[in-house]
């Protein structure tokens, strides 16, 4: 009775801590939307963005970054991950855990670097001119457009999402059925698009969903690379005018519902044509041995994607070392200057302790409200266990542009959150973003314990009179440490590194987290793309050792953190 209660209280208290700072907001901006000043519905400032051809435009541009980021980072994902399920090679650990590098620089810092070797004066057109290939005078600039650029930088950095769950979902894929259809003939290209890609399609779904939602809505990216057309970016700039312009409410409103959209449309769709088996795999595949040629094709295959998507982490590096890196192949005079720089300038010092502060807030209030919410969601036996399933894992569908929005609208004078006006202090709204926004990292990590964790052992705590809450503390919470660890440090991590809710909420440099310090310092004359870099090279570090811990706690199970 008591376990009963509990799960009651809690389930109602996290609904009601989700209708607040999660569902209100979105409400908020769709109702900004398709409201005139008086509060009546119109549809009116929708149609305009439909037919004003500079939103239309930038709705368009952000859709095919999308489209054009997921389908080419599937292409990276799912041959690695095809490649890693069935063979064993050579450096095959070291090679697939270098695959997760791309995901530990926000592509907007990672923008820096690649300016530096794919500027028309850059590190590439520099060996180009001197290998003879190109003339002096007729240096291509390789990221004129923008757009190109834009979905390269996203693309290698989110590859690994994907990359993640196709090889959980190969994993999971029982090796007897693929002995069966070999009996029957099916071999070969033949058996991976009749067998294998149906059974790995939920995987590819779960991971192209929440790349294609994540690059559809990436504000750093095209606000760096100076590609204003797209739709992130005129919300952005229409921040100023959030009192008096609806057209930014509506904008916002856009986004998020061709978000939706598309996320049930993929879902309908996949979810027809895949296959559901009917149990995991009862024992693992046989990965096949290479060697010779073969073991080296493929080992050079890793390489060269590897070495391919860690260029940006490669540029941030030079510029944060070398005194000056323009016309030449390599970052001149080598030295700490940047950093000493860097440490003295009044944004860089405040910023980490306030990314440090907000992120270990939005972590304690993401670990209590996940860990329980996994608990209820495992251990539970009412009817609304969905419920609440569903409202810790929708954050992963909702754009965090809209999110931040949405309470940057509900702190406006006359609603809810005025006295919780950003402009003065952002800390409150801040981590409640963050921790809301990661807060599936956590669920993920302890439902996927939980699961692993036997119940008898709280039901023989239980018969001994020890209360739920006590079982919980003393028998359940020591046995799913390492995935709680693990979720923790990847919330904590991304916190720190966390974008849209930065650029939108913080306003005043007194506040500024980390993302947003970089955001203006790479906006200076003179060296402050290089000061950007060199705090940015502090950040890769700090989320590189973040995310190798969390890979070695959770294994093969870190795909389902990052899953929609």
């Amino acid at each position: 009775m008591r376990r009963k209660f509990f799960f009651s209280l809690f389930l109602l208290a996290s609904i009601l801590f989700f209708g607040v700072f999660f569902f209100l907001p979105v409400f908020q901006v769709l109702r900004g939307g398709i409201s005139d000043s008086e509060g009546r519905f119109t549809l009116f400032y929708i149609a305009e963005i439909l037919r004003n051809p500079l939103y239309r435009d930038g709705l368009w541009n952000s859709l095919l970054i999308a489209c054009c980021t997921t389908l080419l980072s599937l292409l990276f994902a799912l041959p690695l991950a095809w490649l890693a399920d069935h063979y064993d090679f050579s450096g095959k650990r070291l090679l697939s855990g270098a695959l997760l590098l791309p995901m530990i620089l926000a592509p907007f810092v990672g923008a820096l670097g690649m300016q530096c070797i794919f500027g028309r004066f850059g590190a590439f057109n520099m060996l180009l001119l001197r290998l003879g290939i190109i003339a002096p005078g007729q240096e291509p600039d390789w990221f004129a457009g923008g757009f190109a650029a834009v979905v390269f930088l996203e693309a290698l950095h989110l590859f690994p999402i994907l990359y993640l769950n196709i090889a959980a979902a190969l994993a999971n894929i029982d090796p007897a059925m693929l002995e069966a259809s070999a009996d029957y003939g099916c071999v070969g290209f033949r058996r991976f698009r009749r067998i294998t890609l149906p059974l790995v399609m939920p995987g590819i779904f779960a991971g192209g969903t929440l790349v294609f939602i994540w690059s559809f809505t990436e504000l750093g990216t095209p606000l760096m690379l100076n590609y204003g057309r797209t739709t992130a970016v005129q919300i952005f700039s229409g921040l100023n005018e959030l009192g008096r312009n609806p057209m930014p409410y509506a904008l916002v409103a856009v986004m998020m519902l061709f978000s939706a959209s598309a996320y049930l449309l993929a879902k309908f769709w996949f979810g027809r044509s895949s296959y559901a088996m009917s149990s995991k795999a009862g024992h693992g595949s046989s990965a096949i041995r290479l060697r010779g040629w073969k073991n080296a094709l493929v080992v050079l295959c890793f390489a060269f994607i590897g070495l391919f998507s860690i260029l940006p982490h490669l540029g941030v590096v030079g510029m944060a070392f070398g005194r000056s890196w323009y016309r030449t192949i390599l970052p001149s005079n080598p030295g700490l200057q940047h950093f000493q720089a860097a440490l003295g300038h009044s944004l860089t010092i405040p910023s980490i302790s306030n990314s440090m502060r907000y992120a270990v807030l939005a972590l304690l209030l993401a670990l209590a409200l996940g860990t329980f919410a996994a608990y209820v969601i495992v251990r539970g036996k009412g009817k609304w266990r969905w419920l609440l399933d569903c409202c810790t894992m929708l954050p992963l569908a909702v754009p965090g542009l809209v999110l931040a929005f949405g309470y940057l609208a509900m702190s406006q004078k006359g609603h809810l959150f005025h006295f919780l006006d950003p402009v003065q202090n952002p800390t409150i709204l801040l981590v409640i973003a963050y921790a809301v926004r990661r807060l599936p990292y956590i669920v993920r990590a302890a439902v996927a314990g939980l699961q692993q964790t036997s119940v008898s052992f709280e039901e023989a705590a239980a018969s001994l009179g020890a209360t739920p809450l006590t079982a919980f503390r003393r028998i359940t919470m020591p046995l799913i440490a390492a995935n709680l660890i693990a979720g923790s440090i990847l919330t904590f991590s991304f916190a720190m590194l966390e974008v849209s809710d930065s650029l939108i909420l913080a306003h005043k440099a007194a506040f500024f987290p980390i993302t947003k310090a970089i955001y203006e310092l790479s906006s200076l004359l003179g060296q402050g793309q290089a000061l950007a870099s060199a705090l940015g090279l502090w950040t890769m570090l700090f989320l590189g050792i973040s995310m190798l811990t969390a890979s070695s706690l959770l294994g093969k199970r870190m795909g389902a953190i990052f899953r929609a």
